[in-house]
């Protein structure tokens, strides 16, 4: 979903699920819009914080001019000691490099192929882990890691490895630790606002695209019976597919301002046994699994 503030723009990406929520049921949309803290250069949606429940709105994303990634990658920081280690953490941690290591070659990410730049080359299936190594950064994240605090990370990264424009540097924090964007929180946070975000900024070598992946198990942002990796999982499809889409927030996005999976977002466990969610579809104007 995208919040504007005069030139600027904000969408955080998240699941919008309560405790009860099942896997068939639709994303929250009846929350007012917040002018969140980091709306210069951020992507995100409000968690659930009620009860009611608003169909998906119809109309095609529609082009705005700015790139998009063609032929992505997807590095990983797994940011804590715990990470590191043998596990649950560690477990979580490889999971999510399998599933990025196949998702740019499925029918998931095939759906968003259909949308091109300005120049009309359209996104093409990739091998998202195909770039520069993942870094597993043992030292302690505070607890409450600000935006800053992401891009610092990245930063951090980039200065050991070499940057790539079409690479979205995705920063996952364990579950002792919390995002937060101004006054508001992730899962673990005193003020629950949102699950997960994608974003940019200028770096030394150009424009940095990042996301932040906070730990999904609290009630606004789990499907109920799924496990903490599973709720990653839905999330890296998310805010990788959006990130692909909408990388400096100025390409593909609906009338409301909505990106592919803001409009749809039903999560569901593909048949390989990874967890997504349904992305619109201009091709079919619907929301979709697989293309």
């Amino acid at each position: 979903m995208r919040i504007r503030s005069l030139k600027s723009v904000l969408a955080l990406s998240c699941g919008l699920l309560s405790l009860a929520l099942s896997a068939g049921a639709q994303e929250d949309k009846a929350l007012p819009l917040k002018p969140f803290a980091d709306a210069d250069h951020v992507l995100y949606t409000p968690a659930k914080e009620g009860a009611k429940r608003l169909p998906v709105k119809a109309g095609n994303l529609t082009y705005h001019g700015g790139p998009v990634i063609t032929s992505a990658k997807v590095v990983f920081i797994f940011w804590g000691p715990s990470f590191a280690t043998g596990g649950a953490d560690h477990t979580y941690a490889t999971t999510l490099q399998a599933d990025r290591n196949q998702f740019g070659t499925t029918g998931e990410y095939n759906v968003i192929t259909q949308y091109f730049n300005s120049s009309g080359t359209h996104i093409q299936l990739a091998n998202l882990g195909s770039g520069t190594a993942d870094m597993f950064d043992t030292t302690t994240p505070p607890t409450n890691v600000t935006d800053s605090a992401v891009k610092s990370e990245v930063n951090k990264y980039l200065s050991t490895h070499t940057y790539n424009s079409s690479t979205i540097y995705e920063v996952v924090i364990p579950s002792t630790s919390y995002s937060s964007s101004g006054t508001s929180t992730s899962c673990g946070g005193p003020s629950l606002a949102y699950c997960a975000y994608h974003g940019h900024f200028s770096g030394s070598s150009g424009d940095v695209k990042y996301s932040i992946e906070p730990w999904p198990g609290c009630s606004g942002c789990k499907v109920s019976g799924w496990t903490d990796v599973l709720n990653a999982e839905r999330f890296f499809c998310r805010e990788t597919r959006e990130a692909v889409t909408d990388p400096d927030l100025n390409a593909w996005w609906d009338s409301s301002g909505n990106e592919c999976d803001d409009k749809c977002g039903t999560p569901y466990i593909a048949a390989n046994g990874y967890a997504c969610e349904t992305v619109w579809s201009n091709a079919c104007q619907c929301c979709v699994q697989t293309r």
